[in-house]
């Protein structure tokens, strides 16, 4: 039996439902999605997370050296309350993946100090202990981050662009140089080889912004139940599978072209390439194997089946001037995506965090409901799905 999304099935095959929804302004499966802002931060945010009781969590990008706001929103209301901080100096904080192990403690992974993981010890009244000390370093440009059965952390290396995907032991450690509690299991094969053959994928958007290069391949990572590793491929808009042993070793085949790193992975280990996948960032799983995806340059939700292609969910619509980052007057900014990064699932219920970055559909980013340009305080928000989904998320950490 074929999942399914708001009452239609998903594509069992990739050929017969590749354009099943992709007229740009047609309604997916009969009936559109629709956003609404739970939330507006007055720092940039972009990872996204919740716990049990419904709330959700995410980290805002305070300017250095003020401490970086670790924030719980309450999911109905959105109300805003600090549990937490991790440290901004030296440098400024660059906070992505968050997420929670097994005990309510939170992770954060953090591009600043040349890549780092934050782990926040949870207290008895719901507030963290401020971070001080980070639980993992050498992890250059780590971005989403996801535990494992065994209580593993997985990350990838971000904007680096080479593609490395590291486990990290329980206990934390360094990854690079010295791997200790760490090891590089894989690389997403990089858009070019150890020569510098190979191509760019590179974002255009009104002037006066100049062409922006997308080297980003190993971004969102998640588990399925059968202990397999989605990696989210900006620069390719594709999504990964990776199989692995028990253990944790990789079974997915490696080695199939001898320009790139001998651990890289083979192409055929991506499970889909689409144009509606176009900056697909952060990614999420359902409990019937559904990947739902934020396509962040298309300022758009995707969905994609577990045997299956894309289907795009929602997408901000054309506004009067030609473009997608915002709305018009008469529909309200409330209701748009601004460069959505992080979705969640809860439940039944989707959200998504928006950083407003300034890149393809969403740019400029001067317009909208918030404004990531210096100055502003309104620079991050969270928007949740009006509509149910179909199946609950998968239960985070998965075990």
């Amino acid at each position: 039996m074929n999942p399914t999304v708001f009452g239609a099935p998903l594509c069992a095959l990739a050929i017969t439902c590749s354009f099943a929804a992709v007229a740009d302004d047609s309604p997916p499966f009969g009936r559109a999605a629709s956003f609404t802002t739970l939330a507006i931060t007055p720092y940039a945010i972009e990872g996204l997370t919740g716990d049990s009781a419904g709330n959700l969590y995410t980290t805002g990008r305070a300017p250095s050296p003020e401490p970086c706001p670790v924030w719980r929103f309450d999911g109905q209301q959105g109300t805003r309350a600090q549990v937490g901080s991790i440290p901004n100096t030296p440098g400024a904080c660059n906070p992505s993946g968050i997420t929670f192990d097994a005990y309510g403690n939170l992770y954060i992974a953090d591009a600043n100090m040349g890549g780092v993981v934050w782990k926040l010890q949870r207290n008895a009244d719901g507030t963290y202990l401020a971070a001080t000390t980070p639980w993992v370093s050498g992890v250059p440009g780590t971005n989403g981050i996801a535990f494992d059965r065994d209580g593993n952390l997985w990350t990838g290396d971000g904007t680096t662009g080479q593609g490395r995907v590291w486990r990290i032991g329980a206990q934390g450690g360094s990854c690079e140089p010295t791997f200790s509690g760490c090891k590089e299991v894989f690389r997403v094969q990089p858009m070019a080889n150890t020569a510098g053959v190979g191509r760019q994928a590179s974002t255009l958007q009104p002037a006066p912004a100049a062409a922006n290069p997308q080297p980003l391949v190993a971004n969102g990572v998640a588990f399925n139940e059968a202990g397999e590793l989605y990696v989210a491929d900006t620069a390719r808009g594709a999504i990964w599978r990776v199989r692995l042993a028990p253990d944790g070793e990789l079974r997915s085949a490696t080695g199939c072209d001898s320009t790139f790193k001998s651990n890289t992975i083979c192409l055929e280990n991506i499970l889909v390439a689409h144009p509606l996948l176009e900056g697909v960032d952060g990614i999420a799983l359902d409990r019937a194997g559904n990947v739902w995806a934020a396509a962040n340059e298309r300022n758009a939700i995707v969905v994609v089946a577990k045997e299956a292609s894309a289907i795009e969910v929602f997408r901000n619509p054309a506004n009067a001037a030609g473009l997608r980052n915002s709305a018009d007057a008469a529909l309200g900014n409330d209701h748009i995506l601004e460069l959505p990064t992080s979705p969640f699932l809860a439940g039944k219920r989707l959200c998504a965090a928006q950083s407003d970055g300034n890149r393809r559909d969403n740019s400029p980013n001067s317009a909208g409901e918030i404004n990531n340009n210096n100055g502003s305080d309104k620079r991050g928000k969270i928007s949740c799905m009006d509509q149910r989904l179909p199946v609950p998320g998968l239960e985070l950490p998965v075990r």
